[in-house]
């Protein structure tokens, strides 16, 4: 489990690296908008899960743009990273090519934590009920219908990464069973981890409203 002076410094050294990028070619790249006050400052602002968040330029903090509060460092670390990638990829466009997870380089090395994060949770919750995953992942995020499965729908989470969760219904031989799949570009933009939690940051909220 990591500790907090982990994320510590893997947001200092994200921050330390992209603070030597053009903001305006990062933002370009990865689908964010620029933002100047009159002022002088500026940000970028792009979608995360359906959510508006700005990242300050050039101290690179996140903040809600609902609420203006920073977002939790694992999606800080998560979102820069991505801008990070979006940069050295030049802009991966997503291609329609679907992969899972254990095509991811190093995937099978988190495989365990993706599981344990994101796959099984997600067909505990739903996969008895794999309507209920459809609807509220459209409320939640402006899901689209996919074409897999008994149950599916494809998730922008970012500007430049497409995921889609994927249900089959169990019957009297078989448990439920679901995917989740991602497009291939996501491989030039997030590393095996970073793709292991972004599937729980999609996932979980999603529990959290099945529960209530």
């Amino acid at each position: 489990m990591p500790r907090i002076d982990d994320y510590n410094q893997a947001l200092a050294l994200v921050r330390g690296q992209l603070s030597e990028k053009n903001p305006d070619h990062v933002a370009r790249v990865s689908g964010a908008d620029m933002i100047r006050d009159k002022d002088g400052s500026s940000a970028c602002s792009l979608s995360f899960l359906n959510q508006e968040v700005q990242i300050t330029w050039p101290d690179l903090k996140v903040f809600s743009g609902q609420t203006g509060e920073e977002v939790p460092v694992q999606q800080q670390i998560l979102i820069l990273h991505y801008l990070h990638g979006a940069w050295s990829s030049n802009g991966a466009e997503p291609t329609g090519e679907w992969i899972s997870f254990q095509e991811v380089p190093d995937g099978r090395f988190y495989l365990d934590a993706f599981n344990r994060r994101a796959k099984n949770p997600l067909v505990q919750a739903f996969g008895e009920k794999p309507e209920q995953m459809v609807k509220l992942a459209s409320q939640a995020y402006g899901a689209q219908p996919f074409d897999q499965g008994d149950a599916s729908v494809l998730i922008r989470a970012l500007p430049r990464i497409n995921v889609a969760l994927i249900l089959w219904e169990g019957d009297e031989e078989f448990p439920p069973e679901g995917n989740i799949l991602f497009d291939r570009n996501i491989i030039e933009i997030l590393s095996a981890e970073d793709i292991a939690w972004l599937a729980g940051m999609v996932v979980y909220p999603l529990m959290g409203m099945a529960k209530h």
